[in-house]
């Protein structure tokens, strides 16, 4: 199965009612999800291409466990990931403009063709930085197959891409959209567990 985003994709937030025959039900209290609201959003968070987020990130593998903190922004032909912490090695800044990428951290500035091997030259470890862009939004990456299983409400639950599992344990509502503010990703005896605390996305309205 595979995914085809579409370069340029504009659509109306859908709005829905839920009634019980001619009854008309209370709104919804504020922060709770509801059936439906994803496949009307979907086209807008398909399109989401500019953000920032803040939030934590925890590793864990069969000899440690540690964590670190994340500053994400992300631009249509750039992006910078901050990673202030342990498994940071104190604050490393990792960025990509256009097929360049760069890993800064106190031992240097390092290049490499794509970065997840700058990371696990110069971190020893990667997370999947070509799908994760699409994954913080709770959508597959576009360039290979994949598995998605979704919740009662029709909201992603688990995506299974490239070897990676990917939970999706909460979700946060802010500027009209519901995002995922809470992954937990598994690669073999790897997991990586994602907080958001704040998404900012830049949406055209």
């Amino acid at each position: 199965m595979r995914r085809r985003h579409p370069l340029r994709l504009t659509a109306a937030l859908l709005l829905m009612a839920l009634a019980a025959g001619c009854a008309r039900q209370a709104p919804l209290p504020e922060g709770e999800r509801a059936a439906g609201q994803w496949q009307a959003q979907e086209a807008r968070i398909e399109s989401l291409d500019t953000w920032q987020l803040a939030g934590k990130a925890g590793l864990r593998t069969p000899e440690d466990s540690t964590s670190a903190n994340l500053d994400w922004s992300q631009h249509p032909h750039y992006y910078r990931l901050l990673i202030s912490g342990p498994f940071g090695g104190g604050r490393t800044t990792l960025e990509g403009r256009e097929g360049r990428f760069s890993l800064t951290t106190s031992e240097g500035r390092f290049e490499a063709e794509t970065p997840e091997a700058l990371m696990q030259q110069q971190l020893g470890w990667s997370l999947p930085l070509g799908a994760l862009s699409d994954w913080i939004r709770g959508l597959p990456g576009d360039a290979s197959d994949y598995r998605l299983e979704e919740d009662e409400l029709g909201f992603p639950a688990r995506l299974e891409q490239d070897g990676w599992k990917v939970d999706y344990r909460d979700w946060l509502h802010t500027d009209g959209l519901w995002l995922p503010r809470r992954l937990v990703m598994t690669y073999g005896d790897l997991r990586v567990t994602l907080v958001v605390n704040d998404w900012r996305p830049v949406v055209d309205e």
